[in-house]
């Protein structure tokens, strides 16, 4: 497409609003800092695109936290704690938990949940933290106070053109938007040549929950036969289909997003996304009635809700005074200024299949260094969640719920501490940050694994 161009008129932008903390994406990486930062005693607004928060966990149908547990020495354990086992009591008190469920071979735990619940969770506990909210208000540029700090973000939504100035700011936006606007150097892992491609969610109704568990296992090979006899055709191999908080509805992941040269559909890319919504309903569309003719337990089930969005599992990743690499999670490294864990295998989602990588290392889970959410650059922004400072393989682990909830109670906190130190968010006192995550519950990966 040939790009031209027209010169708009300068105009003058209304001022939203200042806050001591502005976090950008209400993900659960943006969530967290938004609940820390407020809790702290910061001034503090989330500003997110949709009507509500969660990320992919909601918007994206993924209603499936992973990260929170590590295999550790062949017990399962939750590792990630302090504001997620707030959450998590948030969401058993409105009967949105399933117990946590085993995952990929029955090497580690999953915990499945109710996306309602999670949503009405995430209200209350904003709020009651504090937060200021702005739903409906898309990111879409910054003013910089000079090339190191960034002054304030821009956003459109309904009311028209807005900015929100900030003294910190958190950019939890899933593609390193607000950073990426400011001149924070990152990377994009070619589309052609291994970023993760993205997957839409679908929700099936009527499941006879007995049949479905018996003959759960025999589901790749359903596949395969049916498609070498030509009956279906797969995106992709390694299905994820797991019953919900009422066994009557399971969750499928299942489908795979490419373009039209077999590349990776590219999430900030406005046409690559269109075709990637389109052609993930094309997909649920072709591929349901093989759960209903050859799956047993499936035969009376409906599609109940595709998921609002596409899941976007990788972008831009910011490049900061470290990247937390593959061998990284493999080894299960130590790291001098962790802010949290990782228990979550290598999961690369490669054309047509899903990669498993698992931990060498029997302790099962890498601590996460704080140099990962301080981008380069700028002195008054941390990066949070799937943009944070990660090789393509490293984050092919750490992008999951629990790592992202860690990052961001750590980006809350250290913000808070910024502040009153008066300093750049690189260089407050990493030993302080410490104490209080664990003041506040959180395990940074001692030997007293809780």
């Amino acid at each position: 497409m040939t790009q031209s161009w027209l010169d708009e008129p300068g105009r003058r932008t209304a001022v939203l609003g200042e806050y001591e903390v502005v976090v950008v994406g209400g993900g659960p990486a943006g969530v967290m800092a938004a609940a820390a930062a407020a809790r702290a005693g910061r001034s503090t607004i989330l500003v997110e695109r949709n009507g509500y928060t969660g990320g992919a966990g909601s918007a994206g149908g993924l209603s499936t936290f992973c990260g929170l547990h590590a295999n550790v020495h062949g017990e399962h354990r939750q590792v990630i704690h302090g504001l997620a086992d707030e959450l998590l009591t948030r969401m058993d008190a409105l009967d949105g938990l399933n117990a946590p469920h085993l995952s990929f071979a029955n090497r580690i735990l999953a915990q499945a949940y109710d996306i309602s619940a999670y949503k009405i969770a995430l209200d209350d506990m904003l709020v009651e933290a504090g937060v200021q909210l702005l739903f409906h208000a898309l990111a879409v540029g910054v003013v910089m106070a000079d090339e190191h700090r960034v002054d304030a973000l821009l956003v459109e939504s309904k009311s028209g053109r807005g900015a929100i100035r900030g003294q910190v700011f958190v950019d939890g936006s899933g593609d390193g938007d607000l950073a990426a606007w400011a001149g924070a150097p990152f990377e994009k892992t070619d589309p052609r040549h291994g970023m993760l491609y993205p997957s839409l969610m679908f929700r099936v109704n009527g499941v006879d929950a007995d049949a479905a568990r018996a003959t759960y296992d025999q589901l790749p090979a359903l596949m395969e036969d049916a498609e070498g006899s030509g009956r279906f055709s797969f995106p992709r191999k390694r299905p994820i289909v797991r019953p919900q908080r009422n066994p009557l509805e399971w969750r499928a992941n299942i489908t795979q997003l490419s373009n039209a040269d077999g590349s990776a559909i590219d999430g900030t890319d406005v046409w690559q996304l269109t075709r990637g919504e389109l052609q993930g309903r094309r997909q649920v569309r072709d591929v349901f009635p093989f759960f209903q003719r050859e799956v047993p337990g499936f035969e009376a089930s409906y599609v109940v809700d595709i998921a609002p969005d596409i899941g976007i599992r990788e972008t831009r990743r910011i490049i900061g005074p470290y990247q937390l690499s593959e061998a990284d999670i493999l080894d299960c490294v130590d790291f001098p200024d962790t802010i949290g864990v990782n228990g979550w295998p290598v999961e690369a989602h490669v054309e047509g299949d899903v990669e498993i990588r698992w931990q060498r290392d029997p302790r099962g889970y890498n601590q996460l260094p704080f140099r990962m959410i301080v981008p380069q650059v700028l002195t008054n922004t941390y990066v949070v969640g799937r943009c944070a400072s990660m090789t393509h393989e490293g984050q092919s682990s750490a992008r999951v719920s629990g790592p992202c909830f860690a990052m961001g109670q750590a980006a809350g906190t250290a913000a808070d501490l910024a502040l009153g130190a008066g300093v750049a968010v690189g260089d407050i006192d990493v030993g302080k940050l410490q104490a209080r995550l664990e003041e506040d519950g959180a395990f940074l990966g001692g030997e007293g694994t809780r």
